[in-house]
């Protein structure tokens, strides 16, 4: 199973490298009064790379949540008893 998600991991990697490597057209990008030219597949990658960081964030503050609210479930079923 090992070898399978190894071997899948690899394929989209070199996927991914195909990608970036077929849009090399340089796109102006601004942000926050930053302003410069990047490759249209590295300005993709970066923004894609951004959005699965704000979402890992999001998931982790609600397991976060969800840790506690069932901290505080399991502490007050034990005061009950």
């Amino acid at each position: 199973m090992i070898w399978v998600s190894v071997a899948s991991a690899l394929v989209v990697l070199v996927l991914l490298i195909v990608f970036i490597l077929q849009n090399q057209e340089l796109v102006q990008v601004k942000f926050f009064g930053l302003e410069g030219a990047v490759s249209l597949g590295m300005a993709l990658f970066i923004a894609a790379v951004g959005g699965g960081v704000l979402v890992a964030m999001a998931g982790a503050a609600r397991i976060i949540q969800l840790r506690a609210a069932e901290h505080r479930r399991r502490v007050s079923a034990a005061r009950l008893r």
